[in-house]
């Protein structure tokens, strides 16, 4: 990569250079008619996924790990495409992102009028590759910018190879993740550089993310100057893959899930949970369960969660306790497929069933504390998001869910094996998912629940044994992708809800702890989520906001 070779304070080279790649070249995808192609239309505009930087400036601290920023032009932009804004990325990993550039087909782009200057580093009193001035395009009426221009002087920057976007191609944008600061954290009160992403996200949103960032004074300075683009093509999942293609990317992607060698409580198939004694309950009808067909045909469908029907494990004891270990060998993963950022990404959610949800433990300074029952309760799902680009079929993202929130991970921050399958553990009997084995805390100072995972001969390959089960487009004929099973439009709760005394739970273990922690203990259990507190199943994938919304 030109010109981007420099060093920290020790000299030791930063992760920023090197460039990412994934672990083996992708695939030839199966043919199709708009997935993988290198070029999207958004009605009138087209775009590509440019990959190759150069870079302009950069700053050696301040931002995440107080290991700075860099930021580039793209560059090997094909004939007749315009840049539409500058790229950066903290230095704390490798160089691994993408800016969108665009080609005119109806007036749809134009030259800024001027620039403004919205910042520069000559009075920054860090380390830094010489001095970096950040310019905002000055756009003619009627037209946008999705970017900003970074030079390393104070000329000026040419308006001929930049471009302004004709305002209804764009989208209102919302700032994302914290790219750089001048100091370790983010101030709100001061200069910050954040990546950028369309306000309204979904499988029916439009906003295009455009892969450039916004710098501004004030995290909280409204509003932002930069917008996003927007598909106005009659056809907006026309670059959405095909059932091929998706099958594709599945046996390239989907990944491997470790549990943990003491887990008890494993995952199965929907089909094995019906067929092996799982009752449906009606409220008022408690005395006469209905056993459930393995497809979930006699389930209600549709509906809210109105407390009426609930699911629940065997009467039977042996059976009880033999369903909530769960089925490792003959359990399913479930695939989601669904367009995002307008059709120029592909979404492929898996969704992992448990018949239990095992008791949680608590760490507390150097203590570990069962909770008794807290965290218990029948059914459970989990998932993990593989964020595929529609331009060129590469894998950029992975989503961990993690209890009731979750984090994006860059690809070039994943674990991979067996080529480009990624890696996720699952956490001892709570199965929230992580990137990393070792011990994750849902807390703060040194208290919180425990979520211990680890690489063991407990494993899955979710390509295995795995189910297409819904795909929010049509086939270009206008048919459906696949069939929905009648189990994911059940939209009540997978497991009985049930209320017991908090304090009787954590009284044993609060008896053993000091004072002082003891006092600091109790407000962390009364800051715990319902999900926790308390023995309730949840709902389906399909009732979960991040079905048909964004995950974070």
């Amino acid at each position: 990569m030109g010109n981007c070779m420099f060093f920290s304070r020790s000299n030791r080279a930063l992760p920023i250079e090197g460039t990412f790649a994934l672990p083996s070249p992708l695939p030839t995808w199966p043919a199709g008619t708009g997935f993988g192609l290198g070029t999207v239309d958004l009605g009138g505009l087209q775009v590509r996924q440019i990959t190759s930087f150069n870079k302009v400036w950069s700053t050696l601290e301040g931002g995440p790990d107080n290991l700075g920023a860099t930021f580039f032009e793209p560059s090997s932009v094909p004939e007749g495409f315009f840049i539409l804004g500058y790229y950066s990325q903290p230095n704390n990993q490798p160089l691994h992102g993408w800016v969108l550039a665009a080609k005119d087909q109806s007036d749809a782009l134009k030259k800024p009028i001027d620039y403004s200057l919205v910042w520069s580093s000559e009075s920054l009193k860090i380390k830094q590759d010489g001095i970096g001035y950040i310019w905002a395009p000055i756009a003619s009426d009627g037209y946008k910018a999705v970017g900003h221009v970074v030079t390393a002087s104070p000329e000026k920057p040419s308006v001929e190879k930049f471009r302004c976007v004709r305002a209804d191609f764009t989208d209102q944008c919302e700032a994302c993740s914290w790219t750089w600061g001048p100091g370790n954290r983010i101030d709100p009160n001061g200069f910050g550089v954040f990546s950028l992403r369309p306000m309204t996200r979904g499988a029916r949103a439009l906003g295009v993310a455009v892969g450039t960032f916004i710098a501004q004074n004030g995290v909280k300075e409204p509003p932002i100057s930069i917008a996003c683009l927007k598909n106005n093509s009659s056809n907006s999942t026309s670059f959405m893959p095909n059932l091929s293609q998706i099958e594709a990317m599945i046996q390239a992607y989907s990944p491997w899930i470790y549990f943990h060698s003491n887990e008890a409580y494993l995952p199965s198939s929907v089909s094995w949970f019906f067929s092996n004694g799982a009752l449906l309950y009606k409220k008022g009808e408690e005395s006469k369960p209905e056993p459930i067909d393995p497809r979930g045909s006699n389930l209600p469908q549709g509906g809210s969660n109105d407390g009426e029907y609930w699911l629940d494990l065997p009467v039977d004891g042996k059976a009880k306790e033999r369903v909530k270990s769960g089925d490792l060998q003959g359990s399913q993963a479930y695939f989601h497929i669904k367009p995002v950022h307008g059709g120029t990404f592909t979404d492929i959610s898996i969704w992992i069933f448990y018949p239990f949800n095992g008791p949680a433990k608590a760490k507390v300074d150097f203590f570990d504390i069962s909770l008794g029952r807290i965290g218990e309760h029948v059914g459970d799902w989990e998932h993990l998001t593989l964020r595929v680009s529609n331009f060129s079929g590469e894998l950029w993202q992975v989503y961990f869910s993690e209890h009731s929130r979750g984090v994006w991970v860059d690809s070039s921050q994943v674990e991979f094996q067996n080529g480009n399958k990624a890696v996720a553990y699952a956490s001892l009997h709570g199965h929230a998912l992580y990137p990393k084995p070792g011990l994750n805390l849902q807390g703060s100072n040194g208290i919180g629940i425990r979520n211990d995972t680890e690489k063991s001969k407990l494993v899955v390959d979710t390509a295995d044994n795995c189910s297409i089960i819904a795909a929010d487009f049509m086939n270009t004929d206008g048919t459906p992708i696949v069939e929905e099973l009648p189990w994911l439009n059940y939209f009540r709760e997978w497991g009985p809800k049930v209320t017991y005394d908090i304090a009787k739970e954590t009284k044993n273990a609060e008896k053993f702890l000091p004072g002082r922690l003891r006092k600091a203990f109790e407000r962390f259990i009364r800051s715990l989520p319902n999900e926790v507190l308390g023995e309730e199943g949840p709902t389906g994938p399909k009732v979960k906001d991040s079905w048909s919304g964004d995950e974070a």
